[in-house]
């Protein structure tokens, strides 16, 4: 008797996990490549570097969405350091869906940003379904250079609320980054259990929810404090530069381009949180 009731509290158990290991399978795996630059003029190559700058802070900002898994920016580099894309520019769409259905996404979000003399900055934005290679979502916003990083909210905000992105079939659930039989597994083709981290101030207030092993689900994330202060363009130019030292491995360079970044943006958790793993590594 006492095994059968044993029996029956470990299939109740399953019964009440399942559905919530089930919902966490079922979230779309999004993927952000990196903003290509359509600036123009004599000052453009200035920007080569911010379109970097702009995709780590879009990630960041929509990992807040709990209704996705986005993968982090080093497996994007990772992955484009492996195809030898790093010295390309402008992503093809085919390129950026064969990308995606190695990093295991569903969803591929690309983009560019134009800068002009007088201080304007345009982004534009659209995602790419990797399964059916539909274009779709195409977003447009501009506004003074002094607020990058609230451009870039409204740009995650816009994206958040309109992509309409169903949910990964359950039957594929285990697809995300699967390789296929007979051929060798690529350390980026590894599904995405790296995703963009909560703070750890935010960490406490989340609910730990039942996750299938060897998978990571995104946590909620702000890319800044609320705070009446913006992020100007040279701040986001020595963010981008920062990621470009730490992607080449030169971290004590990275730091000192991040410390850079926090005495000008001290809001900013994404730069604190840089320095202190390079600090630690």
């Amino acid at each position: 008797m006492r095994s059968f009731v044993r029996g029956a509290l470990a299939l109740a158990s399953v019964a009440m996990v399942a559905p919530a290991i089930v919902h966490a399978q079922a979230k779309p795996v999004v993927a952000v490549l990196y903003f290509d630059n359509n600036s123009f003029g004599k000052d453009r190559a200035d920007y080569d570097g911010l379109g970097k700058g702009i995709a780590d802070m879009l990630i960041t900002d929509m990992a807040a969405n709990p209704n996705l898994r986005v993968v982090e920016r080093e497996r994007i580099q990772a992955l484009l350091v492996e195809q030898s894309l790093t010295k390309q520019g402008s992503i093809d769409p085919q390129t950026a869906i064969r990308l995606g259905k190695i990093v295991g996404a569903q969803y591929m979000i690309v983009g560019g940003f134009l800068s002009d003399s007088k201080g304007k900055l345009v982004l534009t934005a659209r995602t790419i379904n990797v399964e059916t290679s539909v274009i779709a979502n195409p977003v447009r916003l501009d506004a003074s250079g002094d607020d990058v990083l609230g451009l870039i909210g409204k740009l995650s905000t816009k994206l958040n609320t309109e992509m309409k992105l169903p949910s990964l079939r359950v039957g594929d659930a285990g697809a995300a980054g699967a390789t296929p039989a007979g051929q060798p597994a690529s350390p980026a083709a590894a599904p995405p259990t790296q995703v963009a981290t909560a703070t750890p101030t935010e960490a406490k207030e989340q609910k730990t929810e039942a996750k299938p092993a060897q998978k990571t689900e995104a946590k909620p994330v702000q890319a800044a404090q609320k705070s009446s202060r913006k992020m100007d363009m040279k701040t986001a130019m020595l963010y981008s530069k920062a990621l470009e030292e730490e992607d080449a491995g030169n971290r004590t360079k990275a730091v000192e381009l991040y410390r850079q970044v926090v005495s000008k943006f001290p809001e900013y958790a994404p730069a604190q949180q840089k320095i202190a793993k390079l600090s630690r590594t």
